[in-house]
């Protein structure tokens, strides 16, 4: 099967890249414990497909809704280019509903405008993770599935300038 990915589209997808008020990144660990045990102890940014009719905007305030229970954020800036990644041949066919050769995205950087407290994995089930925290800017590559890795680097560049404090301190 992996020999036809290149036939595969991409699905298209949108990327939450979502700052506190200190600066840091929301990352949040697979649930998926069908994942490959590399993959599954990998943390990702909140990311899902853009349904028929929605903009990319509109996806991606539903996702982090979805996904970690609140929409209690503002976009501050958008990547201007579609990014893609291509999954591994050992999930080609596998993952993605098995009809993708990998992801379109177009990422999003958002503030957080709410508290800790408002975070909830178990809003939308199944849960897609069973944990998050905040972390540095420059942790966030480490933390990534190699597939994934070129574009956390790139966007960690492109929205460097919003790893600011935003509490007066």
């Amino acid at each position: 099967m992996a020999s036809d990915s290149g036939q595969m589209p991409y699905r298209p997808n949108v990327g939450a890249m979502l700052f506190n008020q200190v600066g840091q990144v929301l990352v949040a660990r697979r649930a998926d414990a069908r994942q490959p045990l590399h993959l599954a102890q990998a943390w990702q940014m909140p990311q899902g497909g853009i349904d028929a009719e929605e903009s990319p905007r509109d996806a991606v305030l539903r996702e982090l809704a979805e996904e970690i229970g609140t929409a209690h954020a503002e976009i501050i800036d958008e990547y201007p280019e579609w990014l893609t990644y291509d999954l591994p041949p050992e999930l080609i066919g596998r993952a993605l509903g098995g009809r993708y050769r990998g992801q379109r995205q177009r990422w999003f950087a958002l503030r957080f405008l709410g508290a800790d407290e408002e975070i909830r994995l178990d809003a939308h089930l199944p849960a897609e993770f069973d944990a998050w925290r905040w972390a540095s800017l420059a942790e966030l590559p480490a933390l990534a599935v190699p597939f994934k890795r070129e574009i956390y680097t790139t966007l960690s560049q492109a929205f460097a300038r919003h790893a600011t404090r935003r509490d007066g301190h």
